[in-house]
C-alpha cells in the first residue's frame, strides 16, 4: 500500500481525573476538582476513531501509560506527606493527548528516508514530564520496522519539547517532499512557553530535514498569555491548507511569506480576530481539530461540539462553508470529557505519514478491534473518579487492572 497518513489516537486511560495540572491550559484549571468519568471519556475517544475509519480514513491508537507510576513516586520518594499535586501527577491519564507524544518527520523529508519520530520530553509540566521513557517504548514497539522507521529518545530536558503539537507539515501531498514548520515559544505572560527554539531546531537536526526545507516560526506571546499552551490550539496545517487564528504567530506577515516561498500553492485560510476573538478560539477549541483529506481529495475539518455550537464560530463556519475555500466539510464530534481537560480532537492524535503495513498490526484499529476495545472499556474502566480518590489502594489495583486487560486483550503484555 501506498504511504499514507494515519492517526494513532490516544486511548483514555482509567485514572482519566480532572487535578487541573497544566498551568496555562484554562480548560483544565477550570475543572480542577471536579469529578471525571474515565469510561465515558474512553468510549468517546474510541467512536472518534470509528467516525474517522467511517471516513475512509487508516486509523492507529495509543495505549495509556501505567499508572499510578510507581517510578515517579519512588523518584520523589512518596510516603504520603507529599503535596497531593505530586500524588495527582503519579495518576495523570495526560498521554492520551498523543500530539504531544512525539514529533513525526515522514520519509519524504529525511535524509536517510525513513520516517523519524523524537519522543517529546514534556519537560515543562511534572505530570508530563514523566511520560516519555514509556511512550518510547511503545512507539518503538509501534514502529520496530527500522528499515522504515527511527524512534528517537527525547531531547535533552534543559530544552522543553512538547512534540507535534507545535509542528505542522505543509506539502502538495502526505507522500510528497514538503516543508515542516516548527513553533516555538518565548514569552506567554504568566504561562510559561513550553516549547523551546533550540528543542525544535534539535528535532529538525536528528531527524535530517534540508535546512532550506524547514521554518522555526515564534508563536505570538499573546496567544500564549490567552491560554493557547500549544500552536495547535491556534494553529492546524494539512497538505497545501494552513487553517490558522489571525494572533496564532509573533510575525504572521512574515510566517505566510516565508510559507508561500516554499510552497507556491499554499493556501492559508485567515480566521480575523474580530470574528472569532482569541479568547472564543481557545474556549471552543475551534483549531484544535483534525484538518484531514478525505479518499475523495477534499479537506474536512473535524471539530469538537463546543466549536460548533458556539454561535461566533459556528457563524464564521457557516460563512467559510458558503465560500469556496479549500476546507469543504466541517464534522463535529463528541470528546467532551477530554475537552473537560483541555485536549481536544487534535491533542488526541498523533499524525504519522507510512505504509501501514510498516506498522506493528497490533496498534492499528479496524472495527473488531474496536468492539472489543470497547468491551474491555465497559467492563474495567471506573465510571467516575474524584480527585479525593486519587491515592486509594482499591482505585489503583482497578486502574492497574484495567489497563492489563486492555493488553492482554490488544497482546501488547509485553508494554505492561
Amino acid at each position: 500500500m501506498a504511504q499514507v497518513e494515519i492517526n494513532f489516537d490516544g486511548i483514555v486511560g482509567p485514572s482519566h481525573n480532572y487535578a487541573g495540572l497544566s498551568l496555562g491550559n484554562l480548560a483544565a484549571t477550570a475543572h480542577a476538582g471536579d469529578t471525571s468519568h474515565p469510561r465515558a471519556a474512553a468510549l468517546q475517544g474510541v467512536q472518534k476513531m470509528r467516525h474517522n475509519m467511517a471516513l475512509g480514513l487508516v486509523q492507529g491508537f495509543l495505549l495509556p501509560l501505567p499508572r499510578p507510576n510507581a517510578v515517579f513516586l519512588d523518584a520523589i520518594g512518596a510516603d504520603g506527606s507529599e503535596d497531593r499535586r505530586l500524588l495527582a501527577a503519579a495518576w495523570s491519564a495526560s498521554s492520551m493527548w498523543t500530539a504531544n507524544a512525539a514529533t513525526v518527520s515522514p520519509a519524504a523529508d529525511t535524509q536517510d528516508q525513513r520516517c523519524h519520530l523524537t519522543a517529546a520530553n514534556l519537560v515543562t509540566m511534572p505530570h508530563r514530564s514523566q511520560e516519555w521513557p514509556d511512550t518510547l517504548r511503545q512507539l518503538r514497539t509501534a514502529f520496530a520496522d527500522t528499515a522504515h522507521f527511527a524512534v528517537h529518545e527525547a531531547v535533552p530536558p534543559c530544552f522543553g519539547d512538547e512534540g507535534a503539537a507545535n509542528h505542522m507539515r505543509m506539502g502538495p501531498g502526505h507522500a510528497a517532499s514538503g516543508i515542516e514548520i516548527f513553533v516555538y515559544g518565548k514569552s506567554g505572560g504568566a504561562f510559561p512557553a513550553r516549547q523551546h527554539e533550540q528543542a525544535s531546531r534539535a528535532v529538525a537536526r536528528i531527524h535530517g530535514l534540508d535546512p532550506a526545507r524547514v521554518l522555526f516560526v515564534e508563536q505570538n506571546p499573546e496567544a500564549i498569555a490567552a491560554g493557547a499552551f500549544h500552536n495547535d490550539v491556534v494553529a492546524v496545517a494539512n497538505e497545501r491548507v494552513l487553517f490558522t487564528h489571525e494572533l496564532a504567530f509573533a510575525d504572521p506577515t512574515g510566517t505566510y511569506a516565508a510559507i508561500r516561498a516554499l510552497l507556491p500553492e499554499a493556501e492559508i485560510v485567515i480566521v480575523p480576530a474580530d470574528a472569532v476573538s482569541l479568547a472564543d478560539a481557545i474556549k471552543s477549541y475551534l483549531f484544535n481539530a483534525q484538518l484531514l483529506t478525505l479518499p475523495g481529495g477534499e479537506m474536512a475539518l473535524v471539530i469538537p461540539l463546543e466549536a460548533w455550537e458556539h454561535p461566533r464560530v459556528r457563524a464564521w463556519l457557516d460563512g467559510m462553508l458558503a465560500g469556496n475555500g479549500p476546507i469543504r466539510q466541517v464534522l463535529p464530534v463528541d470528546v467532551r470529557q477530554s475537552m473537560a481537560n483541555g485536549g481536544g480532537p487534535a491533542c488526541l492524535r498523533l499524525r504519522v505519514v507510512a505504509d501501514p503495513a510498516t506498522v506493528d498490526p497490533r496498534f492499528l484499529l479496524d472495527p473488531a478491534k474496536a468492539d472489543r476495545i470497547e468491551a474491555v472499556i465497559a467492563r474495567h474502566w471506573p465510571e467516575s473518579v474524584a480527585p479525593a480518590d486519587l491515592g486509594k489502594v482499591d482505585l489503583a489495583k482497578a486502574v492497574i487492572a484495567a489497563r492489563l486487560a486492555l493488553l492482554a486483550e490488544l497482546d501488547l503484555i509485553e508494554l505492561a
